[in-house]
């Protein structure tokens, strides 16, 4: 057999480099094994111990030659590394790697837990070689490990038995775990809830502001401690308020790991927070307030309570209330206090006390027991306010209540009490008194010139004087404006010398009050008027008897004033008539109960020219009523206005019916104005609307006005008939002669007719003068251009004398009697036919 060298020496050749390689190879792994933290250990294809690092040496206190060839079970025959022996074993047979967590002795027998991997290891042609074992030593890990498993387990078992709500967040701001006591809260599933931010969180119900994501992220970025209160309504609608502290979580190297929100309900407290707030306002109110103990010993006080008695809290507490004890009130009352008190735990009345500086002042006391639990008393809580004020305002009420402001005299209510009591008395003891009811004449006028200040001084003046006349018992009163009553008490039990008795006070009175005024340094002159009613003799209500003396004192203004008269019961049948004719009267104006007639107005031919309205009253009792009977008293209540505003209207829809009939449509209508309906500031205004509403002809429409309405103020009158003229209404001045006629004023009024009054017409045969002034009229009226109609025209003589003068026109009986408006258009039909 032939030997090729070359052939040889490339093979050992080829030999030597696999061989140098793989010492190479051999090298660098001992040299990364040798230098590694962990402990290595190297098995061959039938798990004998090829390799042993250093630090597995050391580990377990071996020399690695003995260990050198050897299998698992053989270095560890007792069975205690069989499962790291079949770890290996595995390992081999099926090339796959593995991990096993195995705890090896190591020295002094201190137990090491090592993390071992099991990796195959595998030839140049793929196939498994052996395996190598790494194990790490995590035995420091593991403690921790379980040293955080416990820490977390006694974590949760302590929040989830935490009566307070507690979250915790991991570093990205998301819920990691939330108690039971807080799912309970926000009423939604755990797993709806982890995962997500405060902000995320707040549909859910507790955290739509991201103020309390700010909170949390300051946790976890700072490591810093937070609290804030957050308000929110519970799944159940309860509204709650928490108190919520923020807190950084750590590991154990001290880093930020999490944060926790612990909340906990603090509604009650807050609750109890407003209660107390409002209870220590309510202490420093503006009452005094007094705390002491059971024993009655102050324990505090409040400032109201300072101010008030002028005691400070170092001079009171520790002493008794009796500090302030004023002497004004007797042991009687004190017992009858602490009776209620220790009876039904409360006080309250006013009571007299002093202050620090002796003042002596009215105070309105409460004094309330306190029990504790048990049922005893524990305190005694005061109160007290300083009524001073408001007593004497109290008086101040009284006194404006029975007094006249003006002249300090009692007023109507004091003067009722007191004559209740003068009627009492009188029936009594058989003894009469009276009442004397006083109004001082013309003091409107001096009022209204000279001005309030000057009146309310005379008044004054007037009251003290009318005092002054009084006995001892008697009492005056101002009823109001400048009337006056005086009582008069304990007279003669006879009525005459009663009577006497009363005029001798009311003429002292009248005497006094006639005296010149000095009024602003000049001297003024006032006389009064006095009415006197007695009562006692019989049983008469306090409203007749000074109904009786105003009766009595309006009768003393008839007859000139400055004098006295006693009631008469003949004035009082008058006064009745005169009241039941006003509500007649004022029922008659609501209900439209009158009526015009009509008069018919002639020529000398007896041709129609026009009419007269005059009112009728269908009283519905009573039957038709004179204007005479009742026109004057309605100008006295001042119900003139209504019935003259009807008159005028009515007036001025007879004109517009009038005008739509051919017979009557050239009729001129006269209507009577009176004083006070021609002295309104819009009577002018009144009439233009008046023709406006109806649509009428002026001119067909007469105002008669009497010579009384011009003289007051001639220059007015001018100015409103001038104005009323140019509407087209003329005027008639009514009832010539009986007034101020004065040829003047004539001239220059806008008139175009006189009437002459029919007292003169009457008599124009038998009385001369009346024959002069109808002829004077007559001759005035035609020199002045001026129609003239006499009124009251009778007979057939009368005619004839007035037709003679010159009279032009003609209103009376003989042509007619006033009728209503069917008549009358009936008469003038009769006389056309």
């Amino acid at each position: 057999m032939l030997f090729n060298r070359d052939a040889v020496n490339n093979t050992w050749s080829r030999t030597l480099d696999a061989t140098i390689e793989e010492r190479t190879r051999e090298h660098e792994f001992r040299t990364l094994a040798e230098n590694l933290p962990d402990r290595i250990v190297r098995y061959d294809l039938e798990g004998r111990t090829v390799y042993v690092n250093p630090l597995l040496e050391k580990t377990l206190g071996a020399d690695a030659a003995r260990m050198i060839g050897k299998r698992v079970r053989e270095l560890f025959p007792d069975g205690s590394y069989e499962v790291y022996a079949q770890a290996v074993d595995a390992a081999l047979a099926s090339g796959e790697n593995r991990e096993i967590e195995f705890v090896v002795p190591g020295m002094h027998n201190a137990p090491i837990i090592h993390q071992i991997r099991m990796v195959a290891v595998r030839d140049e042609h793929g196939e498994v070689s052996g395996v190598l074992a790494i194990g790490r030593d995590i035995t420091e890990r593991k403690r921790t490990e379980a040293a955080l498993a416990a820490s977390e387990q006694q974590f949760r078992s302590l929040a989830e038995n935490f009566p307070d709500n507690v979250i915790r967040y991991d570093l990205q701001c998301r819920a990691s775990y939330y108690n039971p006591r807080m799912v309970l809260t926000l009423g939604i599933a755990p797993e709806a809830i982890l995962g997500l931010t405060p902000v995320e969180l707040g549909a859910g119900g507790l955290a739509s502001d991201t103020e309390y994501e700010r909170h949390v992220r300051l946790a976890l970025e700072s490591g810093e401690t937070s609290d804030m209160e957050l308000t929110f309504q519970q799944p159940g609608g309860e509204v709650v308020t928490h108190l919520i502290r923020f807190s950084a979580e750590r590991d154990t190297q001290g880093n930020v790991s999490g944060a926790l929100a612990i909340g906990r309900d603090i509604t009650e407290l807050k609750k109890v927070e407003i209660n107390l707030r409002i209870a220590a306002a309510a202490f420093e109110s503006q009452e005094g307030m007094v705390v002491t103990d059971a024993e009655g010993v102050i324990l505090r006080i409040n400032s109201a309570f300072t101010r008030i008695t002028g005691y400070a809290a170092d001079e009171v507490v520790g002493k008794k209330p009796n500090i302030l004890k004023s002497g004004r009130q007797d042991q009687k009352f004190y017992a009858a206090m602490w009776e209620s008190i220790n009876t039904s735990g409360f006080w309250e009345g006013e009571i007299w006390n002093k202050r620090k500086n002796e003042n002596i002042y009215p105070e309105h006391l409460t004094i309330s027991a306190v029990k504790n639990l048990s049922g005893v008393v524990s305190n005694y809580v005061g109160t007290l306010t300083d009524i001073t004020m408001s007593k004497k305002s109290a008086e101040e009420i009284q006194h404006l209540a029975f007094y006249d402001a003006l002249t300090g005299l009692p007023n109507r209510r004091l003067l009722q009490d007191r004559m209740n009591q003068a009627l009492s008395s009188s029936l009594r003891t058989d003894r009469l008194g009276s009442i004397l009811f006083i109004d001082l004449d013309n003091f409107k006028s001096i009022n209204d010139t000279l001005g309030h200040d000057i009146g309310d001084l005379l008044l004054q003046q007037a009251s003290q004087r009318i005092h002054s006349c009084l006995r001892e018992g008697d009492t005056v009163s101002r009823q109001g404006g400048d009337e006056f009553i005086v009582m008069l008490n304990d007279l003669s039990g006879h009525e005459l010398e009663a009577a006497n008795q009363t005029e001798l006070v009311g003429e002292k009175i009248l005497a006094s009050l006639r005296l010149p005024y000095r009024l602003s340094g000049r001297n003024y002159h006032v006389t009064s008027s006095i009415g006197a009613a007695l009562f006692g003799s019989q049983n008469r209500s306090i409203e007749e008897i000074m109904r009786q003396a105003d009766i009595a004192m309006y009768q003393a203004k008839k007859d000139g004033r400055n004098t006295l008269r006693f009631f008469d019961p003949a004035m009082q049948v008058s006064i009745c008539t005169r009241a039941e004719l006003e509500r007649d009267l004022r029922i008659a104006i609501e209900k439209h109960q009158f009526e015009l007639y009509y008069q018919l107005h002639t020529d000398s031919s007896r041709a129609p020219l026009g009419a007269e309205a005059l009112i009728r009253w269908n009283h519905p009792e009573r039957g038709l009523v004179s204007p005479a009977e009742f026109i004057p008293f309605a100008e006295e209540a001042g119900l003139i206005l209504p019935i003259d505003s009807w008159v005028l209207e009515t007036a001025c829809h007879q004109l517009k019916e009038w005008e739509r009939d051919e017979l009557t449509r050239d009729l001129i209508l006269s209507v009577n104005i009176s004083a006070k309906q021609f002295h309104q500031n819009d009577f002018v205004e009144r009439v233009k609307n008046a023709l406006n509403h109806h649509g009428i002809k002026a001119s067909r429409l007469r105002f008669e006005l009497t010579e009384t309405i011009l003289v007051d103020n001639i220059q007015e009158a001018i100015v409103k008939m001038s104005a009323i003229r140019e509407m087209g209404i003329a005027f008639s001045l009514d009832d010539f002669g009986t007034g101020y006629s004065s040829l003047q004023y004539l001239q220059r009024l806008p008139l175009i007719q006189l009437k002459i009054d029919q007292s003169f017409v009457k008599d124009i045969f038998s009385n001369e003068n009346n024959q002069r002034i109808v002829e004077t009229i007559i001759s005035m009226a035609l020199g002045l251009k001026l129609e003239v109609i006499a009124e009251g025209v009778e007979t057939e003589e009368q005619l004839e004398f007035l037709a003679t003068h010159g009279c032009q026109q003609y209103q009376g009986y003989l042509f007619g009697k006033p009728m209503p408006a069917d008549k009358f258009k009936s008469q003038l039909e009769l006389r056309l036919s």
